[in-house]
C-alpha cells in the first residue's frame, strides 16, 4: 500500500522557519521525483520544488526561491523542504507528489500558517 505522510506544519510568524517532512512507503522512493505543493482555498495547486530521483537536481517556484531548499535522503524515504523567512502568503496545505514514469502519488497535506 502507497503511502506519502507529511508533517512539520504549524504556526509560525512571519520571518520564521519550517522543517516539513514526506515519509514515503509501499514503493520504490528513490525511483521516483519528488515534489512539494501547495493548496489554498480558492486557488490551483501550486508547485513548490521538485527534486530529482537520483542526480539531486532541483526546480523551484519563484515565489519561493531563495527562501526554501528541497532535498531528500533515499535511504530513510524521505522528502524534505526546509523553510525559511516565511511570509503570511505562505500559509497553505503543502502536500508532497510523488512522480514515476508511470504513475503518481500524493501525500493528505500539512497545514502551514504564518500569521502573527
Amino acid at each position: 500500500q502507497v503511502q506519502l505522510v507529511e508533517s512539520g506544519g504549524g504556526l509560525v510568524q512571519p520571518g520564521g522557519s519550517l522543517r516539513l517532512s514526506c515519509t514515503a512507503s509501499g514503493f520504490t522512493f528513490s525511483t521516483y521525483a519528488m515534489s512539494w505543493y501547495r493548496q489554498t482555498p480558492g486557488k490551483e495547486r501550486e508547485l513548490v520544488a521538485t527534486i530529482a530521483n537520483t542526480s539531486g537536481f532541483t526546480i523551484y517556484s519563484p515565489s519561493v526561491k531563495n527562501r526554501v531548499t528541497i532535498s531528500r535522503d533515499n535511504k530513510k524515504n524521505t522528502l524534505y523542504l526546509q523553510m525559511n523567512s516565511l511570509k503570511p502568503e505562505d500559509t497553505a496545505v503543502y502536500l508532497c507528489k510523488a512522480q514515476g514514469p508511470r504513475d503518481a502519488y500524493w501525500g493528505q497535506g500539512t497545514q502551514v500558517t504564518v500569521s502573527s
